[in-house]
């Protein structure tokens, strides 16, 4: 049988990739090898061996390396898959919900329940505040009685009450804001998007659950003086 003995190489040589240079002598030992024993040893094309078993951490740490680029190519979890078959089934798009929905339930009324990983903050042409759990009641190119979602105006935050599409569609999508009803093109919202871990102050979204309020008020107060004005006796004076 063959012995083998490594020599670290003292020439002056460039290692290549990593691998220490190394010589292998072969000693015959005086007894006879065993019969069926062999042992090869493979050389580098140049005739220079070299330490496979530097090369192996390095192949295994490429591995670890890829691993998480090829998680993080992976398509949606099962309740986002859900979440966005049941926004697409009622012609809404898929978007409206960012991605890391949890857990989304819907019952037979329409009403639904989307669980969130938490509290985060999407960009689309404005800012948009998720709660961890947003809820609403889903009709056909409608989402009513909505809650946990906030839209940012004038560095205000307020609540969005509910979201509807034209149908058929117009290409834009509307988010009643109490204030207002803001439009925005339907495109924005064609993926789900990524959403930062995020929440808006309290105060600001205080002042703008306040304004909305306020507005609100005012308009019931203006129509009811509007009516009180139609109702009152006219006094004609001759």
């Amino acid at each position: 049988s063959l012995s083998l003995s490594l020599k670290r190489e003292n020439r002056k040589t460039p290692i290549r990739r990593g691998c220490h240079k190394f010589i292998i002598t072969a000693r015959h030992r005086p007894q006879q090898p065993q019969q069926g024993m062999s042992l090869p040893v493979r050389r580098h094309p140049r005739g220079r061996p070299c330490c496979l078993a530097a090369v192996f951490p390095l192949l295994l740490l490429s591995v670890a390396v890829a691993s998480p680029a090829e998680a993080g190519r992976d398509g949606p979890s099962e309740p986002e898959r859900t979440a966005q078959e049941v926004l697409r089934a009622h012609g809404l798009p898929i978007g409206l919900l960012p991605r890391g929905v949890m857990e989304f339930r819907i019952d037979g009324e329409g009403r639904f329940e989307a669980r969130l990983e938490g509290a985060c903050n999407a960009r689309f042409e404005n800012e948009v505040h998720y709660d961890a759990n947003v809820t609403g009641t889903l009709s056909y190119g409608r989402i009513g009685a909505l809650s946990g979602i906030s839209a940012q105006e004038l560095f205000l935050w307020f609540p969005v009450k509910g979201i509807r599409v034209d149908v058929p569609s117009s290409g834009l999508i509307y988010f009643d804001v109490e204030v207002v009803q803001k439009q925005f093109a339907l495109s924005l919202f064609d993926t789900p998007p990524e959403c930062k871990v995020g929440q808006p102050s309290a105060v600001t979204l205080r002042e703008g659950s306040d304004i909305a309020r306020a507005v609100e008020k005012s308009k019931s107060g203006n129509l009811r003086y509007d009516l009180d004005q139609d109702d009152s006796p006219r006094t004609v004076i001759l």
